[in-house]
């Protein structure tokens, strides 16, 4: 009963009996003097059965471990001891904590196996993911659940010595991710990072979840690129940040993407960029922006008879001096070829101008390219954006328009477009699209007669082309004889009219009516070497006697080749094809080319007419008496064309002239009214000045 009392008593007043960890103890001999209810449990014995018993009797597998070893220190020295004990028996790793106390020691278990291996495995993790680290090139880091860096490989250490002796701060394990990256990073990149990394982290997000960024880093004076990948691993909070150079790659590509927009010659904006950059001046608030589209004049010359060298190295002058001259904030590109372009942002019509006519200037002094003095010029179309126009390719298109406009005025001029110009380049496209596609069998010739002068007798005729436009009508060679030069259609529509002549005169020949056939011949001609071929074909196939032909070149035409003009005409008079200058007074002939050139006729151009006319009138002397005697010193007849008038008729007969053309006598007129009317003067008399002059009079 005293025992019972006792027993109840110690329990009421046992502190450790509503522990949760096992206690017990031991005295100094290694008896147990008190096990809790826990520790009898965990143990898996009675605490009755334990206590007053030697410990290495109740459990001899302790001896020599490290209980064993720990017990005895606490109880040598009275400090306290915490350490991990594995229980072979149990299978379990336990935390153990010892106290020394008068009488021996306290020892509290607490069974901390699931914490143990977890943290074994964590360990292990950590280990392999550590070898895998070490085993990547990029700077890698990983980051716990808390955004610290738990871990980093090799290449990071390596970037933090680098960044160390550049006078930065390196960072290490343990420091937030975020605040390390906001000293290498710019605001707009670490904010990018900062979101990335938190929808790694969100629990929306699956293991396996990725985010990638390319940044820019400067590192000492070095400015680098790096992409950063992060992932979350597999089953846990951690994230990997993997740092990869990519400044090597970066700058490839952006050299890459310069050259894609520059040309490789001049080092100038090309095609493709200009474009861009003239649509996103228009697409700026203003819209204000004008383009100068600049052609060089005469520069396949300088390239044929300098070489691509000197050409190459003249282009790269042109460039530069353009540049020079250019407002702050215009930008100056090159088309292609001989073709360069101006953009001139905020800029309206009349400062456009302006700014074209100060580039025309610069042109006045000669490029000096390998120890030559090269003079050029340059043809310049001006075009500034319209409202309404909000597309590259249509402001470019304007100005090119005007530039063809410039060059066709006569080279280096400055011309500014108007929509009339757009209607022209229209016209000129569908032009070259039906001649393409077989106008020719839309062509119509019609024939001017001309005579003789002394007696008003026809002579021969002049062959005059027209096209038969289904909705345009009847037009004349100005309307399309450019663009067929241009499309290379030129001299295949010459080659039909060749055929076309000379038949048709054969033809009259056969019906007693021999006129000689004149037929308008374009440098072109000579340039393919075709000539002499074309026209002995033509011959052939019409059966019209060659000295009833007569091939009408201009002077310009003679003066662009006059060395290959020559050789060609020279056989075609030798086999009797003859030959006149059409035209004269508009060019820049010389006598020496005259003379050098199988000419049988010059044809005096209507506007010499009325100027030697106006002269005349103001008592001046006999302007065209005396051209009209060069021709006959050097043995040349002559032709006075545009003879309109009874005066005009008059002035002609008294300078000498052989031949006239022109309304007063006879206007163009289909093959079939040919006869008619050269039936009509042989019904006259046969003068057909005669006959033209009291048809006036009435």
């Amino acid at each position: 009963m005293h025992r019972d009392i006792q027993a109840g008593h110690a329990a009421a007043v046992d502190p450790f009996s509503a522990v949760a960890d096992a206690v017990y103890r031991i005295d100094r001999s290694w008896h147990f003097t008190y096990v809790n209810a826990a520790a009898a449990q965990l143990l898996d014995r009675r605490a009755e059965d334990l206590v007053g018993r030697y410990a290495f009797d109740c459990f001899p597998e302790m001896a020599g471990t490290v209980i064993d070893h720990e017990y005895r220190a606490v109880l040598a020295d009275g400090r306290a001891r915490e350490f991990e004990y594995f229980s072979s028996p149990l299978g379990r790793w336990y935390e153990i904590r010892a106290f020394a106390d008068p009488g021996g020691l306290t020892a509290f278990l607490r069974d901390v196996d699931a914490q143990h291996r977890t943290e074994q495995r964590r360990t292990a993790e950590l280990a392999q993911l550590g070898a895998v680290l070490e085993a990547l090139p990029p700077a890698t880091v990983v980051l716990d659940g808390d955004g610290r860096i738990e871990m980093v490989n090799r290449a990071w250490t390596a970037n933090g010595e680098e960044l160390e002796r550049s006078g930065d701060r390196p960072t290490r394990a343990g420091e937030r991710y975020l605040d390390a990256m906001a000293r290498y990073v710019d605001t707009e990149h670490h904010e990018c990072i900062a979101a990335g990394l938190r929808g790694l982290a969100g629990t929306e997000n699956q293991a396996g979840s990725t985010f990638t960024l390319d940044y820019p880093q400067q590192i000492g004076p070095i400015h680098a690129w790096y992409r950063l990948q992060a992932a979350r691993v597999d089953a846990s909070d951690r994230i990997i940040v993997t740092h990869t150079d990519i400044t090597e790659r970066v700058r490839d590509q952006e050299a890459l993407a310069w050259q894609a927009g520059h040309d490789d010659l001049t080092g100038l904006p090309n095609r493709a960029r200009l474009l861009q950059l003239i649509g996103e001046a228009l697409r700026r608030g203003s819209g204000r922006a004008a383009l100068l589209f600049l052609d060089l004049d005469g520069f396949k010359t300088v390239n044929d008879s300098l070489g691509h060298e000197v050409g190459d190295e003249l282009l790269r002058q042109v460039g530069g001096r353009l540049a020079e001259q250019v407002r702050p904030g215009d930008a100056v590109g090159r088309l292609g070829g001989d073709q360069f372009l101006v953009l001139a942002r905020d800029c309206e019509t009349a400062e456009a101008a302006a700014l074209a006519f100060r580039l025309q200037t610069s042109f006045a002094r000669p490029f000096h390219v390998a120890g030559i003095s090269v003079p050029l010029s340059a043809s310049i179309g001006v075009a500034a954006a319209q409202p309404g126009i909000d597309r590259a390719h249509e402001l470019l298109s304007d100005a090119d328009t005007a530039a063809f406009a410039a060059k066709g005025a006569g080279r280096d001029r400055v011309h500014v477009f108007s929509p009339g110009l757009r209607e022209a380049a229209r016209w000129r496209l569908e032009v070259a699209n039906r001649l393409r596609d077989g106008a020719v069998d839309e062509f119509v010739v019609h024939y001017q007669p001309l005579v003789r002068v002394d007696t008003g007798e026809i002579e021969g005729v002049e062959a005059l082309l027209r096209w038969q436009h289904p909705e345009r009508g009847l037009l004349t060679p100005d309307a399309f004889l450019s663009v067929a030069e241009e499309t290379g259609q030129l001299i295949p529509i010459t080659r039909w009219l060749l055929g076309e002549t000379t038949r048709q005169a054969a033809t009259w020949a056969e019906q007693g009516l021999a006129l000689r056939m004149s037929v308008n011949i374009s440098a072109r001609h000579f340039s393919a070497e075709t000539l002499v071929r074309d026209v002995r074909v033509a011959l052939h196939d019409s059966g019209l006697d060659p000295e009833n032909l007569v091939l009408e070149l201009t002077e310009t035409s003679v003066a662009e080749d006059p060395t290959r003009a020559e050789d060609q005409l020279a056989v075609l008079r030798g086999f009797g094809v003859r030959v006149a200058i059409d035209d004269f007074g508009t060019g820049w002939s010389s006598l020496a080319q005259l003379l050098a050139l199988p000419i049988g006729t010059l044809k005096i151009d209507r506007s010499l007419l009325t100027a030697a006319a106006r002269l005349a009138a103001g008592g001046t002397g006999a302007v065209l008496a005396a051209i009209v005697s060069l021709a006959r010193t050097l043995g040349i007849r002559s032709v006075a064309e545009g003879v309109e008038t009874a005066e005009h008729l008059q002035m002609v007969r008294e300078a000498g002239c052989d031949l006239a053309q022109g309304y007063l006598l006879a206007h163009p007129m289909p093959a079939s009214d040919v006869p008619r009317w050269a039936s009509r003067v042989r019904a006259a008399g046969g003068d057909s000045c005669a006959l033209a002059l009291q048809t006036r009079s009435r």
